[in-house]
């Protein structure tokens, strides 16, 4: 059974609390979800661009997937692509 972890993203956007706290979650969990709120961002290209700033803090083990105003991170153990 896999434990998912899930935190928000709300109007200060990406800080390094926020990724010390995401990397914290990956310690014990393989997949994270973030629901981002509409005061941090209200578009899909700036969602895109969130989605792409996760990814690249976090290096090429983890890829990212995003349905709505949510995005899934998950980690593998081998890099992807």
């Amino acid at each position: 059974m896999v434990i998912i972890a899930q935190i928000q993203l709300g109007k200060q956007g990406i800080t390094e609390n926020f990724i010390s706290t995401l990397k914290e979650h990956f310690k014990k969990k393989k997949i994270v979800k973030i629901s981002v709120l509409k005061s941090c961002c209200r578009d899909k290209k700036e969602l895109k661009g969130i989605e792409q700033t996760i990814k690249d803090f976090l290096g090429n083990t983890f890829t990212t997937k995003s349905i709505g105003y949510t995005i899934t991170v998950r980690k593998w153990r081998k890099t992807k692509g």
